[in-house]
């Protein structure tokens, strides 16, 4: 299913700025991908190189790995993903969301995946409470204006009829930086007609507001690798 949502950034370390966009995405189930129409295969797919583990398993497979790794295992249960499809051959996900169920139903765990502009990744590992709330350290480098420490504030309740997602960054006593997702669920596939190529736009956007940071001289935060 596809949620026509409005994405909103807000930043209050050192000046404050915020932005808003329109953007659509998906919630699909990791064990029955969509399949589209063959005129709508060129704006959505799903390839596990576009996600956490190896591109040559499926993304289900390499997401029970990881957690594996950690002591969990869902037995099969349901994995909800919430993400951008690759459109005409590029996707960029600032942010996937798992929620991953046991075989009995109930959810387990949710894992936070985080995608930068320089090409990396990495996963948090979420024991939500009954309002989809959890806390995590802040472990990876995201934007070269915010330094790598103090810890994520998240609300990631399963999308319904609405979604609903807030993230927000505690950095010494304060909120330096949050982002929040909301929306509906749009039925159909016309969002894909009415707003074509949207990776490519989110990470236009993305890269456009970084460029108006630096040229309000916002100090940069060098990457450690």
């Amino acid at each position: 299913m596809i949620y026509d949502v409005v994405i909103t950034h807000t930043r209050r370390e050192l000046i404050d700025r915020a932005f808003s966009h329109r953007a659509f995405l998906w919630l699909v189930d990791l064990d029955a991908l969509p399949r589209l129409p063959w005129w709508a295969r060129p704006f959505a797919r799903f390839e596990a190189r576009d996600h956490i583990g190896s591109p040559g398993k499926s993304i289900r497979e390499n997401l029970d790995e990881w957690l594996s790794d950690r002591g969990i295992e869902l037995g099969g249960g349901q994995v909800l993903m919430l993400a951008n499809a690759r459109s005409f051959g590029y996707v960029f996900n600032p942010l996937t969301v798992y929620w991953c169920h046991d075989a009995s139903g109930e959810l387990v765990c949710v894992v936070a995946e985080v995608h930068n502009t320089y090409g990396g990744r990495h996963c948090y590992l979420l024991r939500t409470d009954d309002h989809g709330r959890a806390s995590v350290d802040k472990e990876f480098y995201v934007s070269p204006f915010l330094e790598v420490d103090g810890h994520y504030v998240m609300r990631l309740p399963k999308p319904g009829s609405r979604l609903s997602v807030t993230i927000a960054l505690r950095q010494n006593g304060k909120t330096t930086f949050s982002a929040t997702m909301r929306g509906e669920r749009s039925p159909g596939l016309r969002l894909l007609l009415r707003r074509p190529l949207m990776p490519q736009r989110v990470s236009a956007l993305i890269r456009r507001h970084g460029i108006a940071l630096y040229f309000r001289r916002l100090p940069i935060v060098p990457r450690s690798k």
